[in-house]
């Protein structure tokens, strides 16, 4: 990766702290799910200790379930081992003030055991892996991710108490592209815009969509980690400042029958010179790197989808005509593909249509880079693009289920290879989990359909 300017500098951060205008800093890492899990620090504390030394976090945290209960299966983390500790070491890099928690700066850790060595299935850690690899080849990834989200004028507390249920979304109707619509709630937009620039993301718009209350605000394409790493941030904060602002807000990927929360990731790959690795001179635009990379998303799309919808919500997204995929298909400028192809000359990239408001970053572009690298290194051509309805089309078809994604992600050969047994195994005892906590739930569904009538 480049050297790159930090939002805010360790000098700087010494400054604020000596001025009082920085009393906090927080100290987080990504986990399973892609949350900030971690501890805010005095700053003094912090630029006295921390920032040498580390702190260590109980190694559960990439061991639980949702709701952070311990559950068995992990071979990192267990009652036999006594739940220890890992270290958190601050990457300075990602070092920022977060405008909407007073005073207060925030810097994301990496993961390392007590020799020093890497947490493997941490998501951070897991993305950098497949980073070193495409830097072997030359290559850096730029990544963007555009998140969607539904806001509700009920407080998160008010949403707990009332089950999520006969909440008011903050619009009553499809605003797609719409002004009128945005402006009913730009105080709450404005906020988290600007927030975010003085979080040192770059903000580019918002936009309404279609499901009553849907909004989506994204931000510059950058480096992959990077992006990840804001993503991150901008999740959170986006919480944080609705909460402030007396409203909540979602990003599940499917609160209701209407539509879900997107999440669709972009990618491409520039040289050593910073030029695009993604263009050519041929016919499509595209050089030959990206016609083996994007075929590698192809063949690795179905074995690689618990990546990109790691829940069982994740796949209630994948309906026809619902601009979420169904078909394991590219096309240009094709909405109705799993892989769009977009852009032109620099600005080539791939947009990759499967994920949700709900997915992991880290993971997700870690499984975008691995499988453009196995189409590389394997040499595979590209079929010919979908011009028409991949809906209707005659394509394999995208996992439907967490299971059916599971049970590929699990027996995967390829997903061995590009991330080792370690990781396979720890990201399928997390669906493990997920789906047997699935399956021991009664959901008001079946309470309506069999209470009285059966």
């Amino acid at each position: 990766m480049a050297d790159r300017t930090p939002p805010l500098g360790v000098e700087e951060l010494h400054a604020l702290v000596a001025a009082g205008d920085i009393d906090t800093v927080v100290l987080a890492f990504p986990d399973m799910q892609g949350r900030l899990q971690g501890k805010r620090f005095a700053a003094r504390f912090f630029l006295d200790e921390v920032l040498r030394h580390g702190t260590e976090g109980c190694n559960y945290l990439l061991a639980v379930d949702v709701d952070m209960n311990t559950v068995d299966g992990y071979a990192m983390s267990s009652w036999d081992r006594g739940y220890g500790d890992f270290a958190m070491h601050a990457d300075m890099a990602t070092l920022r003030r977060l405008p909407w928690n007073e005073g207060t700066a925030m810097v994301v850790a990496d993961l390392a055991w007590e020799d020093g060595s890497p947490v493997l299935a941490a998501p951070r850690q897991i993305l950098r892996r497949q980073l070193e690899r495409l830097a072997g080849h030359g290559w850096t990834a730029r990544a963007g991710t555009e998140l969607e989200f539904i806001v509700f004028r009920d407080t998160y507390e008010q949403a707990w108490d009332s089950n999520y249920r006969g909440l008011t979304p903050a619009n009553q109707y499809n605003i797609d592209y719409s002004v009128l619509g945005t402006g009913r709630i730009e105080p709450l937009l404005r906020r988290i815009r600007n927030e975010m620039a003085g979080a040192g993301l770059t903000v580019e718009s918002a936009k309404g969509e279609c499901n009553p209350g849907q909004h989506e605000i994204v931000f510059r394409y950058d480096e992959a980690l990077v992006t990840c790493d804001q993503h991150a941030v901008y999740k959170t904060g986006a919480k944080e400042i609705a909460a402030q602002e007396g409203m909540s807000l979602t990003f599940m990927a499917k609160y209701n029958e209407r539509e879900g929360n997107s999440c669709h990731i972009h990618l491409s790959l520039t040289d050593a010179d910073g030029n695009s690795a993604m263009a050519g001179e041929g016919a499509d635009g595209m050089s030959e790197v990206m016609r083996h990379f994007l075929a590698g998303q192809l063949v690795a799309l179905r074995e690689f989808s618990l990546l990109y919808a790691p829940h069982i919500n994740s796949y209630k997204r994948f309906q026809p005509g619902s601009f979420a995929p169904t078909a394991v298909a590219w096309g240009h400028d094709n909405r109705t593909c799993a892989l769009r192809v977009v852009g032109h000359g620099r600005s080539l990239r791939f947009e990759n249509r499967l994920p949700g408001g709900d997915v992991n970053p880290y993971l997700a572009v870690a499984g975008m880079v691995a499988a453009g690298l196995h189409g590389v290194e394997q040499r595979l051509e590209l079929p010919e693009p979908c011009a028409g309805n991949a809906y209707t089309a005659d394509y394999e078809h995208v996992p439907a289920t967490l299971r059916e994604a599971a049970e590929l992600w699990e027996n995967s050969t390829l997903a061995k290879a590009a991330f080792g047994d370690e990781v396979v195994a720890h990201y399928r005892n997390t669906a493990r989990v997920e789906l047997d906590a699935y399956d021991a739930a009664v959901t008001d569904w079946e309470l309506r359909r069999s209470f009285e009538r059966m």
